[in-house]
């Protein structure tokens, strides 16, 4: 496999695990009758942050690299509440 197609292939796999959040929310949101975001969503959206962004900056692609940074930190910062509130029940 020659380099650009590894990086495809991250590239592919990072959006297949960001869109597999938006699965992952319908189904549980399907269960519970309302909009509900699973622990999943916030792990699956990380996942494929962290390999987008990997990918946007091998691309060197400003734009890509501020989107996917910037929501990093807001799914890291919302599995933080989870975690956190789950501690507080306990």
């Amino acid at each position: 496999m020659d380099h650009e197609t590894l990086w495809l292939s991250i590239g592919l796999l990072g959006q297949a695990l960001f869109s597999a959040r938006f699965f992952v929310q319908w189904l549980q949101s399907e269960r519970q009758k309302k909009s509900v975001f699973p622990v999943a969503f916030w792990y699956f959206s990380i996942g494929g942050g962290i390999t987008l962004l990997a990918y946007a900056i091998h691309k060197e692609d400003p734009v890509f690299i501020i989107g996917q940074a910037s929501g990093l930190f807001i799914y890291l910062r919302n599995l933080y509440f989870v975690v956190y509130e789950k501690k507080l029940v306990v």
